[in-house]
């Protein structure tokens, strides 16, 4: 059977990690009963926390996958996107805000629908550049040295997506 019919396998790392968080929570329950009321309330209090940004974040999410569809985004990045795969994963990374989180369900699923890992790494690396901080840090740091601090990242981004690729290379 050809693997691109083939079925992704479920991930099964979220199961994992809950089982893995209910063994903490029940070793302490254990070893130090008089914790376990204030870690559960401490982690209910974080959780109604985190609440209204999981809201937004999947509203978001929703909005992104209505507007944009992740196969075409991924034809650009595919294996044949060359340079313009490059400039897009850069310029988009630059062009990107928010929490990295944010990005993961549709990296994932341009990822699935063959974008290069090395783009994604170029993706991510690029975020580091932050434009509204440009203005602030000319201010404090100088021109030449903003210039060459954000040539240097994108470089470098470059360069961590190339290391990716030949780290990452599919067998």
């Amino acid at each position: 059977m050809n693997h691109k019919t083939q079925k992704p396998r479920p991930r099964r790392s979220g199961w994992i990690m809950l089982v893995l968080v209910g063994l903490l929570y029940l070793g302490t329950a254990l070893m130090h009963p008089e914790l376990l009321r204030p870690a559960i309330s401490y982690s209910l209090d974080l959780f109604a926390t985190l609440l209204p940004i999981l809201a937004v974040v999947l509203f978001l999410m929703g909005l992104f996958d209505s507007l944009f569809d992740a196969k075409a985004i991924a034809g650009y990045l595919g294996q044949k996107s060359g340079l313009k795969g490059w400039g897009i994963a850069l310029l988009g990374g630059v062009l990107s805000h928010g929490p990295g989180y944010v990005w993961y369900p549709m990296i994932q699923q341009m990822r699935e629908h063959g974008a290069r890992d090395g783009l994604v790494v170029a993706f991510f690396y690029a975020r580091s550049v932050k434009l509204p901080w440009l203005p602030l840090m000319i201010t404090y740091l100088g021109g030449w040295f903003t210039l060459f601090l954000t040539l240097y990242v994108l470089l470098a981004s470059w360069l961590q997506g190339l290391i990716a690729e030949v780290l990452l290379r599919k067998r």
